[in-house]
């Protein structure tokens, strides 16, 4: 076990913790390998994937976490995935990989969307980063045949196509 019993005594549960980009990348890397390796269990990981989160994110960062900052890290990173794919998934949306959030067509789809779906409406401009390992790691879709794609690999093919569809234009 990475956390020493006396250290665990230390750590506060249910205290607030900031997370920084350097943090969720170091526990979004983890959460692929082990979602690479189908290390879930029924209501989320296997306890060995919070054990190699906690250590990686302290090796990384220097920064001592819990199993229950990861929980609640990992629904903030599951509402982000639920809210985005499904923005995704309807005409006049794309992702900006470069700048990490939404491409939106125009304001008139936008507001559209926004009018059905009131929860979107603080992703217009919202950064989101680590898309890519996000939607791995979130997506309902586990096809594995051949075509397959994540959800991260379908935004960007959207986006490439846009852009090509762009460069045909006079």
């Amino acid at each position: 076990m990475c956390i020493e019993p006396w250290l665990h005594q230390r750590i506060l549960r249910g205290s607030y913790l900031t997370w920084t980009d350097e943090m969720d990348a170091a526990l979004l890397a983890v959460l692929v390998e082990h979602h690479n390796n189908c290390d879930h269990a029924q209501n989320g990981w296997k306890p060995h994937v919070y054990n190699a989160a906690i250590c990686n994110v302290r090796e990384k960062c220097g920064v001592e976490i819990t199993k229950d900052n990861i929980s609640s890290r990992c629904k903030t990173f599951d509402k982000h995935y639920e809210i985005i794919s499904k923005i995704l998934s309807q005409s006049g949306f794309g992702w900006d990989w470069e700048n990490n959030k939404l491409l939106i067509d125009s304001d008139d789809v936008w507001n559209r969307y926004v009018e059905a779906n009131k929860a979107a409406a603080c992703y217009k401009t919202k950064v989101v980063k680590n898309w890519e390992a996000i939607s791995t790691i979130y997506s309902k879709d586990h096809a594995n045949g051949e075509g397959a794609r994540t959800g991260a690999e379908s935004a960007k093919a959207a986006a490439e196509q846009v852009e090509e569809a762009s460069q045909d234009i006079p």
